[in-house]
C-alpha cells in the first residue's frame, strides 16, 4: 500500500508492532434467504478495470468513463491473499438502529490518515502525503489529485478547510471544541495553499495528530462535503434557519446535523468504498452500494471495491444475530454475538453453515475491572477506598482462577488492570501483582489499612464504625455478560475477609449519570489500553477522562487544565504532566519512555483492581468471503475490520 510520509515517519502513539499474520481464511457473502443467498455470482472477468455494474452504466452513458473517475494517483491496496472478482453481497447485522459503530468501522472508515493493518503506525489514506516540521507544529497534507466525492464533485483542500473552520470550530456546531484538536488549548490555524495542499499549524507541537486523524475521532475532516452541505449552514445561506423551521427543525444546527449523518440521509456524497442507499431506520435493513468514484485500486489497477453491496440486516437481540450466524446467514461478521459463551454454538454450526473463525487480538487488558471511587464524596470512603494497602487486600481475597473455571469456560488468565503480553509495554510486575489468591495476606493488608475492627456478624469496620458495606454498580445491559456472575463470586471472595458488597444493576443512563455525578462507590468496567491504544486511551492507567471512574474529580481536574474537578494527589498531578509532554513530543523513542514512567507510577499507585485478561477473541467469515486476516487487532482506536481494507475482501468460491 502506497505509504509516503514525507521528512518525518509520523508519530505515533508511541508503539511496537503486533505481528498479525496475512493468512486468509474463506468466507461468503449470503443473503438471509438460504433459498436465494448464492443467487448473484461474483463477476469472473478477471481482466475488468471496473464491475460490471459500473461498465454497464458508462456504456449508457450514466457515468463516466473510469479514468475520469480515478484521482491521478489512486491508493494501491495489495489484497491479503490474492487479487479478487467483482460482484456479490456483503451480509451483517446491527443490533438495532442505535448500533452505527458497526457501520463506521465496516463501511465508513476512510480518514486523511489510516492505521497500517497491523497498528503498528498511522500512514497516508485519503491524504497523498504528509510532511511534518521539525517541531510538530505544522503539519502539511497533500492530497489525491483529481480525486472525487461519490456524486462525482471534486474533493479539495476547501472540504477540510470548511469541516474544520465552519464546522467543528464553529461555536454554534460545537460548543467546545474537540480536545484532539487542541494544541496548548488553541485550535490549529487551517489554510489551503491550493487545491491539493491543506495546512496544519499548532500553537504547540501535537505530537499524537496523526494518530487522531488515523482513527474514526478524525472521520469528520473527511466526511463534510462543503458543495452539499454549505446550503445548511448558515454561514454560508442566510435562509438556513427558515429551510430547517420548514422541515419541521428548530434550528439550522439541527438540520446541519441531520443532513451531515451519512447513515441517515443516503444523498450526502462520500470518500467511502459503499454509499448508502438507504436511511437507517427506514425498514428492517441498510444497504450501502459500491461508489463509482471510489478512489482505490488494486495493484492491477482494477478498482475497489470488489464487492457490489453490503446489506445490514437491523435486528432486535443478540440472538437473531447468533441464529443468523449459525444458519450462514452472515457473510462475515464481529460484533455483539462474538462471545465465550456462544463460540461453543458457532462452533457447531460451521460445517452446516459454511463458515469458520478468525482471530481478533483484544486490545481489552482486562474483562472485569473493578473501580473504587477514590474522591468519593464521603470523606470516610474517600479514606477508605484511598487506601493503597485496602485495594492490595480485596485483590488477594479474589479467587482468579475459580472464577475463571466458574463463569469463563476456563478461558482468560489472572491479571491486572496492565498492558497485555502483545503489546511493547508489557510489564510483567503491574500485571500480575497481587493477583495470587491468598487470604492471610488479604487479611494482613486489610488490617494494615486500619479496618482490623469487626463487628459481631466478623465484618469490618471503618474508621467511623459503621460497616464496611458497599455498592458496586453495574450497567445493564452489560458489555459482558458474565459480569454479573462474577461480582457474585467475588462479593461470596471479599466476605470471607469481612467486607460486605451489594451487587447492583442499573440502566446504563443511570450508571452514566450516577459516575459523572461521582455520586458512585463503586463501578465495573472492562480496560481497554492493552496493546497500541493504550497512549490513546490511558484512563485506566491515570485520571484521564471522564471514563476514568476510579477518579472522575481528578480526571475533569486534568482535561480542564484545573478549572474544575479537584486537584489531584502528587502522583497523579505526575502522571498527568508526562502525558502533557507525550503530547507535544513527536518523537517516538521519547514518547514511548513517557508513557513507560506514567505506566510504572500506574503500577506503583495500584488504582485499579484487576481481575481477569480476556482469551483472544474471534469473528466469522464464510467459506467463500476472501482476503479477511487470519488474524488482526480489535480496538476501538483501530476501529476493526476497517484498517485491514474491506474494499479488498470479495466473494468467491472457495
Amino acid at each position: 500500500m502506497a505509504d509516503t510520509l514525507t521528512r518525518r515517519r509520523a508519530l505515533l502513539a508511541g508503539v511496537g508492532a503486533v505481528v498479525f499474520p496475512a493468512i486468509v481464511t474463506g468466507c461468503e457473502a449470503l443473503s438471509t434467504d438460504p433459498a436465494t443467498r448464492r443467487s448473484r455470482k461474483p463477476s469472473r472477468e478477471a481482466d475488468a478495470k471496473e464491475a460490471p455494474m459500473l461498465a454497464e452504466l458508462v456504456k449508457a452513458g450514466r457515468l463516466p468513463p473510469l479514468d475520469e473517475r480515478l484521482p491521478e494517483n489512486p491508493l494501491v491496496v495489495e489484497p491479503v491473499e490474492r487479487a479478487g472478482v467483482y460482484g456479490g453481497t456483503w451480509t451483517t447485522a446491527l443490533l438495532g438502529p442505535e448500533d452505527t459503530p458497526w457501520l463506521d468501522k465496516t463501511v465508513h472508515y476512510e480518514c486523511l490518515m489510516r492505521w497500517r493493518p497491523d497498528f503498528s503506525e498511522p500512514i497516508p489514506n485519503i491524504a497523498e502525503s504528509v510532511e511534518v516540521d521539525q517541531d510538530g507544529r505544522v503539519y502539511t497534507f497533500r492530497l489525491r489529485r483529481g480525486m472525487r466525492w461519490s456524486d462525482g464533485a471534486p474533493f479539495t483542500a476547501a472540504d477540510i478547510v470548511f469541516a474544520v473552520e465552519d464546522v467543528l470550530l464553529n461555536d454554534e456546531l460545537y460548543p467546545v471544541a474537540p480536545s484532539w484538536l487542541m494544541a496548548g488549548d488553541e485550535p490549529p490555524r487551517v489554510e489551503a495553499p491550493d487545491e491539493q495542499s491543506v495546512r496544519f499549524t499548532f500553537a504547540e507541537p501535537n505530537g499524537l495528530f496523526l494518530a487522531n486523524l488515523a482513527s474514526l475521532i478524525g472521520a469528520p475532516l473527511t466526511s463534510r462535503p462543503r458543495h452539499y452541505l454549505e446550503r445548511f449552514h448558515q454561514a454560508y445561506n442566510p435562509k438556513a434557519t427558515e429551510l430547517a423551521e420548514s422541515e419541521g427543525m428548530s434550528s439550522w444546527t439541527d438540520l446541519f446535523f441531520a443532513r451531515a449523518n451519512a447513515a441517515g440521509n443516503p444523498d450526502l456524497p462520500g470518500l467511502y468504498p459503499w454509499i448508502y442507499t438507504t436511511a437507517l431506520g427506514e425498514g428492517t435493513q441498510m444497504v450501502a452500494e459500491r461508489n463509482p468514484y471510489y478512489w482505490k485500486t488494486d495493484p492491477e489497477g482494477r478498482q475497489l471495491p470488489y464487492i457490489d453491496r453490503v446489506v445490514f440486516h437491523i435486528v432486535g437481540n443478540e440472538q437473531v444475530i447468533l441464529l443468523k450466524a449459525s444458519n450462514g446467514e452472515l457473510s462475515m461478521h464481529a460484533r455483539h454475538i462474538n462471545t465465550l459463551r456462544n463460540k461453543p454454538v458457532l462452533a457447531r454450526g460451521r460445517d452446516r453453515g459454511g463458515f469458520d473463525f478468525f482471530e481478533l487480538v483484544p486490545a481489552i487488558m482486562n474483562d472485569l475491572i473493578i473501580q473504587l471511587n477514590l474522591t468519593h464524596k464521603d470523606p470516610v470512603w474517600r479514606e477508605v477506598f484511598g487506601n493503597k494497602d485496602f485495594r492490595i487486600g480485596l485483590s488477594y481475597a479474589i479467587n482468579r482462577e475459580e472464577l475463571i473455571d466458574a463463569v469463563l469456560q476456563g478461558q482468560g488468565e489472572p491479571w491486572q488492570a496492565a498492558p497485555r503480553r502483545e503489546s511493547e509495554f508489557f510489564d510483567e510486575r503491574f500485571a500480575k501483582q497481587y493477583t495470587e489468591f491468598d487470604l492471610d495476606k488479604a487479611n494482613e493488608h486489610l488490617d494494615r489499612a486500619g479496618l482490623s475492627e469487626r463487628d459481631r456478624q466478623g465484618f469490618r469496620l471503618r474508621p467511623d464504625g459503621k460497616r464496611v458495606r458497599f455498592a458496586v454498580e453495574v450497567p445493564s445491559p452489560a458489555l459482558k455478560d458474565f459480569w454479573v456472575d462474577a461480582l457474585q463470586l467475588i462479593k461470596g471472595y471479599w466476605h470471607e475477609v469481612g467486607v460486605q458488597i451489594d451487587v447492583k444493576t442499573e440502566d446504563r443512563s443511570l450508571f452514566y449519570q450516577r459516575k459523572d455525578a461521582n455520586a458512585h462507590d463503586a463501578v465495573v468496567w472492562q480496560g481497554p489500553g492493552g496493546l497500541q491504544d493504550a497512549i490513546m486511551d490511558p484512563r485506566c492507567y491515570f485520571p484521564f477522562s471522564s471514563e476514568s471512574a476510579y477518579a472522575v474529580a481528578w480526571a475533569a481536574w486534568f482535561t480542564s487544565r484545573g478549572a474544575s474537578g479537584e486537584k489531584p494527589p502528587e502522583p497523579a498531578r505526575r502522571q498527568m504532566s508526562l502525558y502533557r509532554k507525550l503530547q507535544a513530543t513527536i518523537d517516538e523513542a521519547t514518547r514511548v519512555d513517557l508513557f513507560r514512567q506514567i505506566l510504572a507510577i500506574a503500577a506503583d499507585q495500584f488504582w485499579l483492581i484487576g481481575t481477569v485478561q480476556p482469551a483472544m477473541g474471534y469473528g466469522i467469515v464464510a467459506n467463500d468471503f476472501h482476503n479477511v486476516p487470519a488474524s488482526m487487532p480489535d480496538a476501538n482506536v483501530y476501529a476493526t475490520p476497517g484498517p485491514t481494507n474491506p474494499e479488498q475482501y470479495f466473494i468467491a468460491e472457495p
